[in-house]
């Protein structure tokens, strides 16, 4: 799929996600894995001065398999195939490091964000351990192309999604999953909790969800804190309109709780991560959705 250009996305991205949609949608959620792809075409990793494993340090591994199983009840979820250190579409579109291509920017590029600061920008430059990766700088073309053929795709069908839900239940509640590096891998160290959740500080959703979240997580044993480190990157902030109907959450498990961090390979914990998860199904699907309700008849 050539863009504009004549700029050729590698054929293994195409389609850029998936979206697991059932015949009836059960509930007022959508889940959503921007950063479990791992799909890593040959072209990129020539490009790259990383090794295939290292480049996948910035990747939220199996995330979209830990979350299956509740998409599998009846709600939609849309993962995508690209890697982020291909792509990331946690980000604005065009939030774009000068310091990664030959050409100077186009005038609409957000290059003062502190994502693009810390080299995490659209187009990363770096991976998640601060790794450089590329060998050298890239065209701005074929960035421009991964924008236009992998990301404005993930976010009109995400979009979809959402305003889809919010026609059949009157609002949407989206939950963006991700993994954080456990303190034995996080390059500040120090401890780090079972679970964040994030809703930039209360503007992306009603506090009824978060505190639901909080407390069915912590009923399992799971520790979990709120908006610290992480409080919702660009599709929380972008996606979550309470006023509007549509409430949007963001989610990080510690990978140290279903992961070997250093061969990102699954351990003997994801089997049971993966049925906390799925036993959280039923009450979220139900419960959460009737505390809403319930708020909004009060109302």
């Amino acid at each position: 799929m050539p863009a504009r250009d004549g700029t050729v996305i590698p054929a293994e991205l195409l389609p850029p996600f998936t979206v697991s949609a059932p015949p009836t949608q059960v509930a007022p959620f959508v889940l959503c894995s921007p950063h479990s792809g791992r799909i890593y075409p040959q072209s990129f990793v020539d490009l790259s001065r990383l090794c295939p494993l290292s480049l996948r340090k910035s990747e939220d591994c199996f995330v979209d398999d830990l979350f299956a199983p509740i998409a599998a009840l009846g709600v939609p979820m849309i993962a995508a195939r690209f890697p982020r250190a291909f792509l990331d579409v946690n980000r604005e579109p065009y939030e774009l490091d000068p310091e990664l291509f030959h050409e100077p920017l186009p005038d609409f590029a957000n290059t003062q964000s502190v994502r693009v600061a810390g080299g995490l920008g659209t187009i990363a430059r770096i991976v998640a351990d601060g790794e450089e990766i590329y060998r050298n700088k890239i065209p701005l073309a074929s960035g421009l192309a991964r924008i236009e053929q992998l990301y404005i795709p993930f976010h009109a069908a995400l979009c979809d999604l959402i305003e889809q839900t919010r026609a059949r239940f009157g609002y949407t509640i989206l939950i963006d999953c991700h993994s954080m590096p456990s303190a034995a891998m996080a390059p500040t160290g120090g401890p780090r909790p079972d679970v964040v959740l994030g809703d930039r500080f209360g503007a992306s959703a009603d506090g009824k969800i978060t505190r639901f979240l909080k407390e069915a997580l912590g009923s399992l044993g799971y520790e979990v804190h709120m908006n610290r480190p992480y409080a919702g990157g660009y599709i929380t902030e972008h996606y979550g309109r309470p006023g509007r109907d549509v409430h949007a959450v963001q989610i990080e498990i510690n990978r140290g709780l279903y992961l070997d961090e250093r061969t990102l390979k699954p351990t003997k914990g994801f089997a049971g991560l993966q049925r906390d998860l799925q036993s959280l199904a039923g009450p979220l699907l139900t419960n959460l959705p009737a505390l809403l309700e319930h708020r909004a008849a009060a109302e």
